[in-house]
C-alpha cells in the first residue's frame, strides 16, 4: 500500500508540474480576454476536457506505440527524460517553452483545443510524462496514473474558473514564483527519467 502511495504521489506530482495549473493562469486570461462567461466556462470545459482524453488515449495506447515503431524503454525515458528536463530548465530561465508559445489570437472558442488543450495542458512535456508512468507497471499503476491525470485536469479547471480572482488576491508576481518552482520540481522529474533510462541501458550502474 505505501508503494501506491508513493507512486501515486511522485506521479500526481509531475502531471502537477508539468500541466501547471497556477502559473497557466495568466495564459488562459490573456486567451479568453473579451470572452463573456458563458463563453469563458465552455472554453474551460472543453480544454480540460480534452487535455485529460489526450493523455488518457496515450496511457492505453501507449504500449502499441512503441511495439509499432520498435521504441525500447531505455530510449524512450531517456529521450523523455531530455525533452522534460528541457521544459523545466526554460521555465527556470523565465522563458516560455516551445511546447508552450501561444501567440496572441483573436477570442475564439477554438482556443479550447488549440492552444489551451494542445499544447499548454497536453503537449509534448505531458505525454512523455504520462507514458513513462505507465512504461513496465501493472493495470493497478495504470490506474493510478489516469486518475492522477483526471485530478490534475480538473485542478486545471478549477483555476481557470477561478482565473480572475486568484489574479486578482495573490498578484502575477507569486504566480511567477509558482512557475519557477514548477520548472524545478519538472526539471528533476526529467533528470530521475534520464536516470532511470540509464539504469535500464546499462545494468551494471544499479
Amino acid at each position: 500500500m505505501s508503494e501506491l502511495i508513493t507512486f501515486s504521489f511522485s506521479v500526481f506530482t509531475g502531471f502537477f508540474a508539468i500541466m501547471n495549473p497556477i502559473a497557466n493562469i495568466p495564459v488562459f486570461i490573456g486567451l479568453v480576454d473579451g470572452a463573456n462567461d458563458d463563453a469563458k466556462k465552455r472554453i474551460n470545459r472543453t480544454a480540460t476536457f480534452t487535455a485529460f482524453l489526450i493523455v488518457l488515449g496515450f496511457v492505453i495506447v501507449g504500449k502499441f506505440i512503441f511495439d509499432i515503431f520498435g521504441i525500447t524503454i531505455p530510449a524512450f525515458k531517456l529521450t523523455g527524460g531530455v525533452l522534460v528536463f528541457f521544459v523545466g530548465f526554460e521555465m527556470l530561465q523565465s522563458k516560455k517553452s516551445n511546447v508552450k508559445n501561444i501567440a496572441k489570437i483573436e477570442v475564439d472558442e477554438d482556443i479550447a483545443i488549440s492552444p489551451l488543450a494542445i499544447p499548454m495542458l497536453a503537449g509534448p512535456g505531458t505525454i512523455v510524462t504520462a507514458m513513462n508512468f505507465v512504461t513496465g507497471v501493472d493495470a493497478i499503476h495504470i490506474t493510478l496514473v489516469i486518475m492522477m491525470a483526471a485530478i490534475v485536469c480538473t485542478l486545471n479547471w478549477i483555476a481557470f474558473r477561478s482565473s480572475d480572482f486568484i489574479v486578482k488576491k495573490i498578484g502575477n508576481n507569486v504566480i511567477r514564483v509558482i512557475g519557477k518552482i514548477m520548472g524545478l520540481i519538472i526539471a528533476i522529474v526529467g533528470t530521475s527519467m534520464i536516470i532511470e533510462g540509464l539504469k535500464l541501458a546499462f545494468p551494471p550502474l544499479n
